[in-house]
């Protein structure tokens, strides 16, 4: 391989690596948010318990994830510094929002949030996790803005004496109709993602409950209540961001039709202009995706997703080859076929099978019923892989689709590596970078497991604080027993009986 793929390899390693966790942080501080909130308003303390149990995995995730994302920085300067240079000025405006504001955010909030417990008002402490969880969206819009920039460069003119582009309207690329579509699709996938780890990991503890004797009476577990309610937690999650997903894609092929015809025409390998346009389920061809041999095919259904009508004109391949050639010169402007190809079928096919899974958890713990055979706790474990799955094979079909660009009609792949680079010293980095991230990935699922291998905590300190604060309409301390010890609210956070009985204050 030359520079240039292996550089491109790096980037595609090191990229899809960090986005496992991108999803993740995203659904799951929503999904924590959510269950805080659930304690706050009923004073349900089974509640507060996975609140605190998947913290720890929120928690973890982020750690691990802003590492991975460090990595992402120093690529640009390594491996493609002109790129860097000609983007800079359009890039630079909504990644600086994207650190200052949303990240600054999201960081200092989660913080207060780690050590708020029992030192802040139990509300104000319940908007610490909420501000994290809107910060992770704010974080993902200015990087999708900027992302956006590279499929439909917008806001910007180009300098010739300069040999860069350069904004001229931040509203019109922070508005780009690709960044209006792919942000809410991200995020929808990204619900499914969160959605999918909490029923499984509330799927397993109730099967072990369930099997193991020790761990509670017969027929029933201590936290099969609490797992249950997370269970299906998560397969609406996942049922519903797998809805939003499907339309908001709707709605994106249709876009990316109108502005990068050339990656849909790739998605379906249709070389010839058709209309209508069929969109295969299955195909066997040729390597290079030049000739289909064998093909499962739904008629008309291509021309729908591209043109919203079953009769609508979809540009071939070989078509838009020779408008690209009029408009850029002479060149291959088609990405790899075979690659967008299945990436597209994967993506969908993973999504599907993940909201499937879902709705069948929803429907087997319906009315109080919990599965708990070995066979439902298989085809839960599963869950997790697919929407995670289904994120990577979309970013790479969304990347590589875009090819052979890496600013759409701008800046082709080719021109944007680092002067004086050699396959050498990328592949030095390559092996460098794909070692770390493999011994971070491996680190990440350890913890995962080790902090959702134990049961729901126990929660009888930060419980009596929220009963004792006075402002989340629960029991008050001061009516005996109302904590379960009898000290008639007098215990103070940490246990131990206060001085006076009087309110519990925060005055740290």
């Amino acid at each position: 391989m030359d520079v240039i793929d292996l550089a491109r390899w790096q980037f595609g390693i090191t990229t899809v690596v960090h986005y496992f966790f991108v999803p993740f942080t995203i659904s799951m501080a929503f999904l924590v948010a959510i269950m805080q909130t659930k304690w706050m308003r009923s004073g349900d303390e089974r509640w507060l318990k996975l609140t605190k149990f998947f913290g720890k995995l929120l928690l973890v995730n982020l750690a691990v994830g802003v590492v991975t994302g460090l990595v992402q920085e120093f690529q640009f300067g390594l491996n493609w510094s002109d790129f860097s240079r000609f983007v800079g000025d359009i890039f630079g405006a909504p990644l600086a929002m994207e650190a200052l504001l949303a990240f600054y955010l999201e960081s200092v909030f989660v913080g207060v949030w780690i050590f708020g417990w029992g030192r802040i008002p139990p509300k104000i402490h319940l908007a610490t996790i909420w501000v994290t969880a809107c910060a992770t969206l704010l974080s993902a819009y200015f990087i999708l803005a900027a992302n956006s920039f590279m499929q439909n460069p917008v806001g910007y003119e180009i300098n010739e004496e300069a040999g860069r582009a350069e904004l001229t309207d931040i509203w019109a690329v922070l508005t780009n109709k690709v960044a209006l579509i792919t942000f809410p699709h991200t995020i929808m996938a990204a619900l499914m993602v969160g959605g999918a780890v909490v029923a499984a990991v509330a799927m397993w503890h109730l099967v072990k409950g369930r099997r193991d004797p020790s761990l509670a009476e017969p027929g029933a577990t201590s936290d099969a209540g609490p797992f249950r309610n997370a269970l299906r937690i998560g397969a609406v999650a996942v049922l519903l961001g797998g809805v939003g997903t499907a339309i908001t894609g709707d709605i994106q092929g249709k876009i990316m039709t109108e502005v990068q015809p050339m990656k849909m025409a790739a998605a379906e390998a249709l070389y010839e202009t058709e209309e209508p346009a069929p969109f295969s389920l299955f195909t066997v061809g040729t390597l290079d995706g030049s000739e289909a041999l064998y093909s499962i095919e739904i008629p008309q259904l291509l021309s729908f997703l591209s043109t919203g009508s079953f009769d609508g004109e979809v540009q071939g391949i070989n078509d838009i080859q020779e408008e690209y050639e009029e408009l850029y010169g002479p060149g291959d402007y088609s990405p790899n076929i075979p690659v967008t190809y299945w990436t597209f079928r994967f993506m969908v096919g993973a999504g599907g099978l993940a909201a499937a899974i879902a709705a069948w958890l929803l429907w087997s713990t319906r009315r109080g019923r919990v599965p708990t055979s070995r066979w439902a706790l298989r085809v839960t474990a599963v869950l997790p892989v697919l929407p995670l799955a289904a994120n990577t094979f979309g970013w790479i079909f969304t990347e590589m689709g875009r090819q052979p660009w890496l600013v759409f009609g701008l800046m082709p792949t080719a021109s944007g590596i680092t002067p004086g680079s050699t396959a050498g010293s990328v592949l030095a980095t390559l092996s460098v970078f794909t070692v770390l991230y493999a011994g971070l990935t491996w680190l990440w699922i350890w913890l995962l497991v080790k902090h959702a291998r134990p049961g729901l905590p126990d929660v009888s300190a930060e419980a009596r604080w929220g009963r004792r604060s006075g402002d989340d309409g629960v029991a008050h301390g001061g009516d005996d027993g109302a904590d379960g010890d009898g000290d008639g609210g007098r215990a103070g956070v940490d246990g131990q009986p206060d001085e006076e009985d009087r309110p519990l204050t925060f005055a740290y």
